[in-house]
């Protein structure tokens, strides 16, 4: 008897036939390959396509500045959502989305400082992603201290990272915590001033349309005196223009009214400053596409943002939606007076 029949006899024995063996090598194989990198059926069917890689979108933010109510927009729009997530599984939960035939191609991950250690490891997951060329975007909900501080007041709990100190510490601990990511975000959103159906409303705007467009641009118009808005990535101050709020006949109408746009558009520098401004955020919004940068907040303020930051606003939006730029138009301060 032979060395390979005395070992197939030995299988025998034991009620497992040589072909059963070798089946179960096979997957242990299988297995091994699968706990690697590079996920592998050990198969390869041809004319089988390969797994589409989901579309990705990472909600991070303040305690108490949205993040559910983002989530929970995303979700209603049909976007696998998933909350709490461990930072070192985003990249599992993308593969996992691959296998699923296009039944999730969509994934919504919020990460946050519930986390705690976990949180760490969102550079090195991102870093992962970025490497299996997955795309993925970046929502940060932004808010205020005094905001933060009412929000967590009216529910009476801590905040999570305030340990045995005041609601305070534990912003200023989250935010330091936070700095670089939203750094990095795609899209920063302030929700200081927004109430539950604004952010919805926003979020919508964003993410509803079926077909991603190359660039979006929120033009907002606002008052100095009210502070800078905290999510804008460029600020113009109209200011060098006289005020229409000098002029009695003016001064109860806004920019919108069309007698104080054309008052702020006959001062001198005026036109000039909207057709160079104009040129210049086609060199930005060029620079934006070729980073993968989705998403703009231009502001334009002015002393109380009621009559030529608002005039302003709706021409420069008019100027971007013409190039093909998707455009929305906020004025935050108009009406507050």
């Amino acid at each position: 008897m032979t060395e390979h029949d005395r070992s197939a006899e030995e299988r025998s024995a034991q009620g497992r036939p040589a072909h059963q063996e070798a089946g179960e090598d096979r997957t242990r194989q299988q297995a091994v390959q699968e706990n690697g990198a590079q996920v592998s059926t050990g198969i390869e069917a041809p004319g089988v396509p390969e797994a589409a890689i989901p579309e990705l979108v990472i909600i991070s933010g303040m305690s108490g500045a949205g993040r559910s109510t983002a989530a929970k927009c995303l979700e209603d729009l049909g976007w696998f959502v998933v909350d709490n997530l461990p930072p070192a599984l985003i990249p599992t939960m993308v593969e996992l989305g691959a296998r699923s035939q296009g039944n999730v191609a969509r994934i919504a991950v919020v990460v946050d400082v519930r986390g705690r250690r976990f949180f760490d490891n969102l550079r090195e997951s991102l870093a992962d992603l970025e490497a299996k060329n997955v795309t993925r975007r970046i929502v940060f909900l932004e808010s205020s201290d005094e905001a933060l501080v009412r929000r967590f007041e009216s529910v009476r709990r801590p905040h999570p990272l305030q340990g045995d100190g005041r609601i305070v510490d534990g912003i200023a601990a989250e935010r330091e915590l936070l700095r670089e990511l939203r750094g990095d975000a795609d899209l920063v959103i302030d929700t200081s001033s927004l109430n539950v159906h604004e952010l919805r409303a926003k979020m919508d705007a964003q993410f509803a349309g079926e077909e991603e467009p190359e660039l979006r641009a929120t033009v907002m118009s606002f008052g100095f005196k009210y502070g800078l808005p905290v999510d804008a990535d460029l600020v113009a101050d109209m200011r060098f223009l006289p005020n229409p709020h000098w002029v009695p006949e003016l001064r109860p109408y806004t920019g919108l009214n069309e007698e104080v746009a054309a008052y702020v558009f006959n001062q001198p520098g005026a036109k000039e400053f909207l057709d160079r401004y104009a040129e210049l955020l086609r060199l930005i919004a060029a620079g934006y596409r070729r980073e993968g940068k989705r998403y703009v907040t231009i502001a334009i303020g002015c002393t109380g943002g009621k009559h030529r930051s608002v005039a302003t606003s709706e021409k420069l939006a008019a100027r971007l939606a013409a190039e093909g730029v998707e455009t929305v138009v906020v004025h935050r301060d108009m009406g507050r007076e």
